[in-house]
């Protein structure tokens, strides 16, 4: 699964029309909202704490149209809490966004 950074800007396009001020705002809104959903899990104490946070990353990726992250939640989210692998792997794609 390749990663489309033209992705998430076309997802935007869509929405809201030719408006890179708002694109550019939407995007920034997307990617702390990411940041805030991996801290969450990474914060996870319990599997249901770990269970939910993976799960509003994915609704919120899916959301945007960020296919890659949308799976790599799903995954961790049926992994084990705090798995270190997969919390690599979910930083470094919300990094590339």
């Amino acid at each position: 699964m390749a990663y489309d950074p033209g992705a998430i800007d076309a997802a935007l396009a869509a929405a809201v029309g030719d408006e890179p001020g708002l694109i550019a705002e939407l995007r920034l809104a997307f990617t702390d909202g990411a940041s805030r959903a991996l801290t969450a899990m990474e914060a996870a104490q319990d599997e249901a704490a770990w269970t939910a946070a993976a799960a509003r990353l994915r609704g919120l990726a899916a959301s945007f149209g960020a296919v890659r992250l949308m799976a790599l939640a799903a995954q961790a989210g049926e992994g084990a809490p705090r798995d270190p692998e997969a919390l690599l792997r979910l930083r470094r794609a919300i990094a590339r966004l």
